[in-house]
């Protein structure tokens, strides 16, 4: 008995050394965004005081575009993702993208608000901020959801919408990245507000591609670094406790031009989902992308943004 209870006590005290040693690897405080914004917030980047926040956004193109593009990243991600779009619509369109509160260098919200109406009102300030009474609004995942929530709550300001991969319905997902399982686990995820292996992002960033050869050592190193802005680990997690669907029948009442780009190789939000966009919002226009995952105008933003271009250049 003496003998077995000693194998427990060295088990436990091995696994304790191994744990200490994991954390002592693994610990990644969070970063002040002073320190980030040196790399990330490079010109053509603003910060913008709105909502007792900070935002980081960035406007560019002809400042005298009647009906600039506003486009919305989504869960984790930043501003940074639509780079390759912006490259080719700036050079004719005003194009504006910002970081959501709870990512990016904009970080949590004052009030822990992460709710779609909170988003909402946050994008539309935005606008208003930068005096943009109307404009194309599209959005990615968590964007796409905040671009037709727009279209609904004030059809008014948006002219036509840009779904990439959008939330809104329920979904199945066959693949759910390793992050926001995280984010979804009590105990765990307190943990990981101070720690995060590296690993985890990478893994993270490779699942929502549909190519994951594509993901080089600096994307990762952008979505890892982003991630330890100061609070965003945090906000994360209280983003992961919101209703992240609800009120799909609102989608049928969106009357706007809608152009739904969906990577047929999307694990998180399947394609099917992007069916039902196609049919619910009448004569929207789906575009699948073969071989592209959940972030397509990432992936392959060469290919993507040409769609965007031609459904840009029959509305105006």
């Amino acid at each position: 008995m003496r003998r077995w209870l000693g194998y427990g006590v060295g088990a436990f005290a091995a696994f304790l050394l191994l744990a200490i040693v994991w954390i002592g690897l693994n610990w990644e405080p969070d970063r002040p965004v002073e320190q980030l914004a040196q790399k990330w917030a490079q010109p053509p980047s603003r910060m913008l005081a709105l909502q007792g926040m900070q935002v980081h956004l960035r406007d560019e193109g002809p400042r005298d575009d009647p009906l600039p593009v506003v486009l919305l990243h989504g869960t984790s991600d930043s501003l940074h993702t639509w780079q390759g779009w912006v490259d080719v619509l700036a050079t004719q369109r005003r194009v504006i993208r910002v970081d959501l509160p709870a990512f990016g260098l904009t970080g949590p919200h004052p009030q822990g608000d992460y709710s779609i109406a909170m988003y909402v009102r946050f994008v539309l300030a935005v606008m208003d901020s930068l005096q943009v009474p109307r404009a194309v609004v599209g959005g990615n995942s968590l964007g796409g959801q905040i671009a037709w929530g727009i279209a609904v709550a004030a059809p008014q300001r948006v002219d036509s919408l840009i779904l990439v991969d959008a939330a809104g319905y329920p979904m199945q997902p066959k693949s759910v990245p390793v992050g926001f399982l995280i984010a979804r686990m009590p105990g765990v995820r307190s943990a990981m507000e101070y720690v995060l292996p590296r690993r985890v992002v990478k893994s993270s960033v490779r699942n929502v591609y549909g190519q994951p050869e594509r993901v080089t050592p600096e994307l990762v190193d952008r979505y890892f670094e982003l991630t330890l802005r100061a609070g965003n680990r945090k906000a994360l997690a209280q983003r992961m406790d919101q209703r992240l669907w609800g009120d799909e029948e609102k989608i049928r009442t969106i009357k706007q031009p809608t152009l739904i780009l969906w990577g047929a190789q999307d694990r998180l939000i399947p394609l099917e989902n992007g069916r039902k966009f196609e049919t619910d919002i009448a004569g929207a226009r789906l575009v699948v992308l073969e071989g592209l995952g959940h972030v397509p105008q990432e992936e392959d933003a060469a290919a993507t943004v040409k769609v965007v271009q031609e459904f840009l250049g029959k509305r105006h």
